[in-house]
């Protein structure tokens, strides 16, 4: 099925609510290939030119089409719009993988690695599910979670995100050189009109993780009124290097890289904790400092 409108597509789901949902195909058919997925039916996207932009709403919101692709979110216009998205977009992959992979693709396959995710995560971002009859709004972190999730007959459509107006930093680490998949990733934002500090860290579990009590530790740590100032000091580098540490220990278990045997016996992290750990505050110290730069 080849719908060219949200409406005929919405309509064809409802008709087939089995059928999968296809924009970019470089998650889905990496599954088909490998075995793991064989759909029924398939419904097309690509005929849809309503989902693959993104317009403001008031209040201060993006509402981004679930077909837009990760190389268009890497251009300057967007770049400015929502920097550690278009951060992320930029580092997800090869060419050929960023020209057709879609930010609709990277939130309905959930990858533990995908780049976008830890962004959403941090900038709160709600998505809009059209179904026959009308739509309904769920945060991404509970679709990422499960705790929500895309029910038959659905279609991610949009993605609303607020607009802080204010630093946001996308970092990750990986195993090599070039567009690759994640060790770990951190995606902060900065909320000066509440005075806080957002954090998500990807890749070290099946879904982003939020170090709450970090966030909320280190926000108080920061001097808001400092912030922008030439010469000013936002915050200590001691805090910093503790926010870090913080995140690190909250989102990697101590039993990290060990099998279920092993783990009980354990006496402390294991090597491979300690050395996830190193990343992950590493690029939570980093992130930060940039943030408040």
């Amino acid at each position: 099925m080849l719908p060219t409108s949200l409406d005929e597509a919405v309509e064809a789901l409802g008709a087939s609510p089995a059928a999968v949902p296809v924009a970019g195909g470089t998650d889905l058919m990496e599954a088909v290939n490998a075995g793991r997925l064989r759909p029924g039916a398939l419904v097309g996207l690509g005929r849809i030119t309503e989902l693959r932009g993104w317009r403001y709403e008031d209040g201060g919101t993006a509402v981004l089409g679930a077909g837009l692709t990760l190389a268009r979110m890497d251009r300057p216009d967007f770049a400015a719009l929502i920097p550690a998205l278009a951060d992320a977009a930029r580092t997800a992959g090869p060419p050929q993988t960023r020209n057709v992979g879609t930010l609709g693709g990277n939130i309905a396959t959930a990858a533990p690695s995908g780049d976008t995710l830890p962004v959403l995560a941090a900038l709160e971002a709600v998505a809009t599910l059209a179904r026959t009859g009308g739509t309904r709004e769920v945060p991404v972190s509970h679709l990422l979670t499960g705790v929500d999730p895309i029910r038959p007959g659905e279609l991610l459509s949009w993605v609303r995100v607020p607009l802080l107006h204010a630093p946001q930093v996308f970092l990750k680490a990986t195993g090599r050189s070039g567009p690759s998949r994640a060790i770990a990733s951190v995606a902060l934002v900065l909320d000066p009109a509440r005075r806080a500090v957002r954090c998500a860290v990807g890749a070290v579990a099946p879904v982003p993780l939020r170090p709450l009590e970090a966030e909320a530790w280190v926000a108080g740590c920061v001097d808001w009124d400092a912030r922008g100032e030439e010469g000013a000091q936002a915050i200590d580098p001691a805090a910093a290097a503790a926010f870090g540490e913080y995140v690190a220990a909250a989102c990697v278990p101590d039993g990290y890289g060990a099998d279920a045997s092993s783990a009980l016996l354990a006496e402390g992290p294991t090597a491979a904790a300690a050395r996830l750990r190193r990343t992950v505050a590493v690029l939570a110290r980093r992130a930060l400092g940039r943030a408040l730069k």
